[in-house]
């Protein structure tokens, strides 16, 4: 070995085996005058405190530290000078391990190589008046910064480590509260020429609570935080800056960065999150309770990216501003109103939408693009829909959707309307307040049009083919255009429109009032006896409750109100054909009120006004109905007789005109109950003829057997008829034809009891022919002989023709 090796090697071990003794005297030095180091220390310490600094105790803990000097401090507790009244401790640590580095303390600078704080609680603490514990330290003038290399009275800490630690900042006066328990901490520092300073971290904590409004609850409460972070400080500026890293809250990866303005005087922040992939739960069990509360009355069943900012100051400012950014592709929402399926959107929050008017529920904003999905299986898109004022939510955008209508049974039920075919293309701008989370009385403006559809109107019973519809909302109202309906051979065409529409749908259905304006080229009112009855009620079709839209729709239609103004070129019911008809009807929860009908039939003009009563399968009606001009035998075989046997449409002749005022039941299938009738009938039948009246015939072959009995004319014949069920009343009338004179009286029975009286006098009433002179025609009328007759039931139900016997008795 060289000769200058080994030299160098016994100089080497010499400074060693120096360094050792000195090690060793100090240690010896340290352990020999604890105490007295300690008072002087803690003296030292508390000469710039606004309060106190006490160490317990101080160990040498060279091997730590080596080749630095180490200690152990124990037992160290920083209180404020106001402890006394607001008993919050600063700082209370079960021990310190401080390493400093000895050639550094050479040169007349204080580095710490490593500081560890283990088993420790720091509680910066801030009273409702603004003061601080913090104040312990007394401030110092701000100095120009040192260039590294210089002396400076500042230490710089290379290493950090936490052990075990509470770390608490408890503002009263900013109604904030941060509380994190800190498992592990371990950090590098690095010290740049310029200033400053540049940490890397590595931390694993427990946030119990990280309230930036106490009042409204804790972001991120008892969620494990754990990944590494890099730091930097800018002396100059006064801010900190944490680079964006990856950094594991709960189960979930988030990328968070933030900077720290210190200089200012509370200490400005903003914190940019980023979830790559989160679900909407765990999101939402991260914020405050007010909004978790809120967002868990909807999901999202996959991950979802998002970007939230946080920016304010950790002064009495409240909450700080809050930014939120998320995007969904291709999920299920699950909302209080349903489920949205194949649903995309990008999702914009914020609580400060108009700057300056605070971050509160009332400034708060949500803005959804390209919002679109299928409810149902009905697709739909949302340009841009918007919700503001979360304290009064009220939510905008226009609604867009083209879909097959049998698609709407999904949504509504079928115990109301049933669709099986028809396509619809609807464009709705809305407004509507938000009620627990659902719209409520949307304002809309739009167009629904539906084309080619058929439509069962399950509790009428009533279908429709073809149908053709165009729903126009203004505002509150609601116009229904170019509607085609069509049942059977009916083809109806209408135009209606709905006043203050949207309110009273939801508040007060009873009260709306539809007007109709009806046209139809052909309609067969058979095809529509539904209306006869009262609504069949409506039958669930699942075990599952109704949805609030078909409920709301079944109340509306069972309580709104219908005024149909209408015109008719035909209109068929069974036998009966009329033209030109114009009807006024009201159709209410309770029945129908008719006004204003006029038709065309058998030549003549019918006029009718009444209404009707529904209740179950039979319906009360009342008709006051005027006459004029109708050919009588159309009109009997129109009406099938009226319930007639002996007297049919065959058998009479003549144009009838009258006045009718009756009362009775139909039944829901548009059955007359004939023996419900009530009422009175008065009628004028000119240019009459009876023909082949089997009755006449059988009585007057014998009686008159060389006159005319196939045909009995006659120019006029009144009578006033009373209606009591089955039986009708014949009130005395004179009756002058072409066969004979007659008077007749008495009842009318459709069942059993009829009883006629008919005064027939002999006299050939052609032999008169010639008179003129009214009074003579009428002196002579019963003249001769008179056969006092009797119409009554026979054995075989048909009517007999007897000689009245006890006609003296029966006047």
């Amino acid at each position: 070995m060289p000769r200058w090796s080994k030299i160098t090697l016994k100089i080497f071990a010499g400074l060693v085996a120096l360094i050792l003794v000195i090690y060793v005297a100090i240690a010896v030095y340290v352990n020999a005058n604890k105490k007295s180091l300690l008072d002087k220390l803690n003296v030292q310490l508390n000469k710039n405190l606004n309060g106190s600094m006490v160490i317990g105790g101080m160990d040498p803990t060279f091997l730590k530290g080596f080749p630095g000097v180490s200690l152990e401090l124990k037992n160290i507790v920083i209180k404020d000078s106001l402890w006394a009244t607001h008993h919050h401790t600063l700082l209370e640590a079960s021990s310190f391990d401080v390493a400093v580095n000895v050639f550094a303390l050479l040169k007349g600078t204080v580095e710490i190589q490593k500081l560890g704080i283990n088993n420790a609680t720091i509680y910066l603490y801030t009273d409702s008046n603004g003061y601080s514990n913090t104040a312990v330290f007394k401030k110092k003038e701000k100095k120009a910064p040192t260039p590294k290399g210089e002396n400076s009275s500042f230490p710089e800490i290379k290493k950090l480590t936490l052990n075990n630690v509470n770390f608490v900042v408890d503002n009263q006066k900013g109604h904030k509260l941060f509380h994190f328990v800190v498992d592990e901490l371990k950090g590098k520092i690095d010290y740049p020429i310029l200033g400053g300073w540049d940490a890397e971290l590595k931390l694993k904590t427990l946030a119990k609570s990280l309230a930036f409004n106490t009042r409204r609850g804790s972001f991120i409460k008892d969620k494990l935080l754990e990944g590494p972070f890099k730091l930097s400080y800018n002396d100059e500026t006064g801010i900190i800056h944490v680079n964006p890293n990856k950094l594991n809250i709960g189960d979930d990866l988030f990328i968070i960065g933030a900077t720290f303005d210190t200089s200012k005087e509370n200490t400005d922040f903003k914190i940019n999150i980023e979830a790559p992939g989160i679900l909407w739960k765990n999101a939402a069990a991260l914020l405050a309770p007010n909004i978790t509360q809120k967002l868990n009355m909807f999901d999202l069943n996959k991950p979802i990216h998002v970007n939230c900012t946080l920016a304010g100051d950790m002064g009495p400012g409240g909450d700080p501003a809050i930014d939120v950014k998320a995007i969904v592709k291709n999920n299920v929402l699950t909302t209080p109103g349903g489920v949205v399926d194949q649903c995309n959107f990008t999702g914009f929050f914020t609580n400060n939408y108009v700057n300056g008017k605070g971050f509160t529920d009332a400034n708060s904003a949500i803005k959804l693009y390209g919002f679109k999905g299928a409810y149902k299986q009905i697709p739909f898109s949302i340009d841009t829909a918007f919700i503001n004022d979360l304290d009064n939510p009220v939510a905008t955008g226009v609604f867009k959707s083209q879909f097959d209508v049998a698609k709407l049974n999904n949504v509504a039920g079928t115990e109301t309307l049933k669709f099986s075919k028809g396509t619809a293309d609807v464009k709705l701008a809305y407004r509507a307040d938000i009620v627990n989370f659902q719209l409520n009385k949307p304002l809309l403006s739009g167009v629904v049009d539906i084309k080619n559809a058929d439509v069962n109107y399950v509790p009428r019973k009533l279908n429709f083919t073809n149908t053709a519809i165009s729903l126009n909302f203004s505002n509150n109202d609601l116009f229904i255009k170019n509607i085609r309906l069509q049942s059977g051979k009916s083809v109806v065409f209408m135009d209606g429109s709905i006043k203050n529409f949207l309110n009273l749908y939801y508040t007060a259905p009873e009260k709306i009032l539809l007007n109709w304006k009806i046209r139809s080229p052909e309609i067969h009112l058979g095809e529509f006896l539904g209306f006869l009855g009262s609504r069949t009620a409506a039958k669930r079709t699942t075990k599952k409750a109704k949805t609030s839209f078909s409920e709301d729709l079944n109340s509306v239609f069972e309580k709104s109100n219908v005024d149909m103004h209408m015109h008719l070129d035909k209109v068929y019911y069974e036998r009966f054909v009329a033209t030109d008809a114009n009807a006024d009807l009201l159709l209410s929860e309770s029945g129908i009120a008719i006004k204003n009908v006029t038709v065309k039939h058998g030549g003549g003009r019918l006029n009718l006004n009444g209404n009707i009563t529904q209740k179950g399968s039979s319906n009360q009606f009342s008709i006051n109905t005027t006459i004029a001009n109708v050919d009588v035998k159309n009109f009997f075989y129109s009406f099938k007789n009226f319930g007639l046997t002996s007297l049919t449409s065959q058998n009479l002749r003549g144009y009838l005109f009258s006045k009718i005022n009756l009362r009775g039941t139909v039944t829901d299938q548009g059955k007359l109950v004939t023996n419900s009738m009530n009422g009175n009938l008065t009628f004028d039948l000119k240019k009459g003829a009876l023909v082949n009246f089997d009755p006449i015939i059988s009585v007057g072959k014998f009686a008159f057997p060389f006159r005319d009995l196939n045909n009995i004319t006659f120019s006029n014949l009144n009578g006033k008829l009373d209606i009591r069920g089955q039986k009708i009343t014949i009130n005395p009338m004179q009756i002058n034809t072409s066969l004979l004179n007659m008077d007749v009286a008495g009842v009318y029975s459709m069942t059993t009891g009829t009883n006629i009286a008919v005064d027939v006098p002999l006299r050939n009433p052609k032999k008169d022919a010639d008179i003129t002179d009214k009074e003579e025609i009428k002196a002579r009328r019963m003249k001769g002989i008179v056969l006092h007759l009797l119409a009554t039931d026979g054995d075989d139900g048909k009517i007999k023709i007897k000689l009245n016997k006890n006609r003296d008795k029966s006047k």
